[in-house]
């Protein structure tokens, strides 16, 4: 599958447009550290940007990604890759054994707190955001109450990673895309 094919695919089953930015976060999350890693940042960024493909249709946490696994079968996506995405849930019983699954575990939910740390600077943009502005808002348990800041820790100590590092990571490899984000704000492009 190709990545215009992929990109298609989530655009018929997410009408969310937060959600499809959230795609897009993990995707450049995903090819970032592909390349860091020398892997295939085709691979890695097709996994990033299907992974919450059926959320829309299947949004609970008993459905989702597994009622969305035969979709994905059906338009010719990889058996490797369903298993990865199937990987991203606990309770699928597919073990996150490989790099690129633990990769995909530690990038999801710490694009989410990333882009709500930018939305809430006076720039809402990416350009200017560091790793030391989302350790603040961290701290603060009252911002972003619903993200589950031990999953994120958990899922990126399994990673390998060490917490802020994997956060200036995944910013940089945000910057790239931001104004697909939405993240630009009030700055001009690097």
């Amino acid at each position: 599958m190709t990545r215009n094919e992929a990109l298609a695919l989530v655009r018929e089953f997410v009408k969310n447009e937060g959600l499809v930015r959230h795609m897009l976060s993990v995707e450049a999350a995903m090819r970032f550290y592909a390349e860091k890693f020398g892997e295939d940042a085709e691979a890695w960024g097709l996994l990033g940007l299907l992974h919450d493909f059926d959320w829309e249709i299947h949004p609970t946490l008993e459905q989702h990604p597994m009622d969305g696994a035969p979709i994905l079968r059906e338009r010719g996506v990889s058996e490797d890759i369903v298993q990865d995405i199937l990987s991203h849930a606990d309770r699928t019983g597919v073990p996150r054994d490989t790099l690129r699954r633990k990769a995909l575990y530690a990038c999801d939910e710490v694009t989410g707190f990333i882009t709500a740390v930018a939305l809430v600077r006076p720039s809402r943009s990416l350009y200017d955001l560091e790793a030391s502005s989302v350790k603040k808002k961290w701290k603060d348990k009252a911002f972003a109450a619903g993200a589950e800041r031990p999953h994120i820790e958990s899922a990126t100590a399994e990673f390998g990673m060490d917490q802020w590092e994997h956060v200036s990571n995944v910013i940089a490899a945000m910057r790239k895309i931001a104004p697909e984000l939405g993240l630009v704000g009030n700055l001009q492009p690097h």
